[in-house]
């Protein structure tokens, strides 16, 4: 069938389009590996941590910035499947991104919200501008969850038009 297998360049164009795709690897094994360092960084940082504010008593701030940091190498974790899944499609996919920020914002509402149950803010301007942040958050998590179920329902029903046809 013609049209159904990779383009082929040859020539000049050819030898620039293998050279770019070599570059774009290395720039995805880079980023794989300083994206896995980091996500292993924060972990031992956080083991090390917990470890210490146990030894202390475990003061609720020690566990909010353990919550904080945890979070936060989940998120590295999903990009780094995300630069995985590029390395290996050469495509961005939008799914894995919206992930990423859906765990960012989940994990920023958490935090704000404990900050303000450890802290016990009586300024009434910073408890307005945390409800406000709070208020903005739910809402990028409410258009992310949509966004997620709408590229879920698009692949759904593109896998059925497939098994059907």
């Amino acid at each position: 069938m013609p049209g159904t297998g990779p383009v082929v360049e040859k020539g000049l164009r050819g030898l620039v389009a293998r050279a770019f795709g070599l570059t774009e690897d290395a720039v995805y094994i880079g980023m794989g590996v300083l994206l896995a360092f980091s996500a292993v960084a924060l972990l031992i940082s956080g083991g090390l941590s917990l470890w210490n504010a146990t030894i202390r008593g475990a003061p609720l701030e020690a566990v909010i910035g353990l919550l904080d940091r945890t979070l936060l190498v989940l998120m590295l974790v999903e990009l780094l499947y995300t630069v995985r899944v590029s390395f290996r499609q050469h495509a961005l996919l939008p799914e894995p991104f919206l992930i990423v920020g859906l765990i960012a914002a989940t994990r920023r509402i958490l935090v704000v919200t404990a900050e303000f149950s450890v802290k016990g803010e009586a300024n009434p301007e910073k408890f307005k501008e945390g409800m406000l942040e709070i208020a903005l958050l739910t809402f990028m998590v409410v258009a992310l969850v949509a966004s997620l179920l709408m590229l879920r329902s698009k692949e759904k029903s593109k896998n059925e038009l497939a098994i059907a046809g």
